[in-house]
């Protein structure tokens, strides 16, 4: 029995799925080290624009502040112009789609700046990675070089300045009202450090601590008790000031930190954007002429 010839026909017509990829990666991967190319410049220049505006001098150069803003905006800038760039050059060098509706090549032009930016964006991710393990592990083989005088040096000194968790707690266990006058000064001294670091790791002292540090004190100075007591107060306020600032500044930097992090963010979703439509500009261009 002979099949119909209908059967047998090859489509031909415009619903025909085509056997060419929509995606002209040699264009994406050519914008893409484009725009990796252009940040690298740009990062070299913001660099030098960096070290010329800081001093080691006092009261010269930019402030801590303006060099942190600075540095962002140039950060932003860098990220949009590279994506520009590297958008517009895939658009631009792609194939021409022929018989296909403007709708599907607006698309795809955007497709292909999307996928430009986020090609560049992973290569800079990984130099930055790349150069950042190169540097740490330069770090490690100096560190491993001082390791072992390290070692007994901290080890000494751990025993020396009161490191020792228990020895407040034994301390504790053998005070008296008089201290012991023939005490040395590492002991007197390795003493009252360890109640200051149990002061400091629990936010205060108590009243018997602190009676106890103004005995030590007095009995190592020779001054009457009550001005023990408030040399002691004073002692206590410093740390406690000086915690505090460490506090603030640790805060700050943790702010400054997750404003750079979002700065960074819609840095990058906006590049993402400018990258698409640039694209999408490119192709255009490259369709009219």
């Amino acid at each position: 029995m002979a099949i119909p010839a209908s059967t047998t026909a090859v489509d031909s017509g415009p619903n025909t799925e085509s056997s060419f990829s929509a995606v002209a990666w040699t264009a994406i991967i050519g914008g893409a080290f484009a725009a990796t190319a252009l940040s690298v410049l740009l990062f070299i220049l913001g660099s030098g624009l960096g070290f010329s505006s800081v001093s080691p001098w006092s009261n010269t150069g930019a402030s801590m502040t303006a060099l942190t803003a600075g540095t962002v905006i140039w950060l932003i800038v860098v990220q949009w112009i590279s994506s520009g760039l590297g958008g517009y050059l895939t658009g631009r060098l792609r194939t021409k789609w022929a018989n296909m509706h403007t709708d599907e090549v607006f698309f795809r032009d955007t497709a292909h700046g999307f996928l430009s930016w986020a090609v560049a964006t992973v290569v800079v991710a990984v130099l930055t990675a790349s150069a950042a393990s190169t540097v740490v592990t330069g770090a490690a083989s100096t560190t491993k070089d001082l390791a072992t005088a390290a070692v007994t040096g901290a080890s000494q000194g751990a025993a020396q300045s009161g490191v020792d968790p228990t020895a407040y707690f034994t301390d504790a266990l053998f005070r008296s009202d008089r201290p012991a006058p023939n005490a040395s000064d590492q002991d007197v001294k390795g003493e009252a450090g360890s109640i200051l670091a149990m002061g400091a790791r629990n936010g205060s002292l108590s009243d018997a601590d602190k009676a106890y540090l103004a005995q030590l004190v007095s009995a190592r100075t020779g001054m009457p008790q009550d001005a023990a007591e408030k040399r002691v107060n004073e002692v206590i306020g410093q740390a406690q000031a000086a915690a505090q600032k460490a506090r603030e500044a640790a805060d700050q930097a943790r702010k400054a930190a997750a404003r750079t992090s979002y700065f960074l963010f819609f840095s990058m979703l906006v590049g993402a954007f400018i990258s698409s439509a640039a694209a999408a500009l490119g192709g255009r261009h490259r369709d009219e002429f």
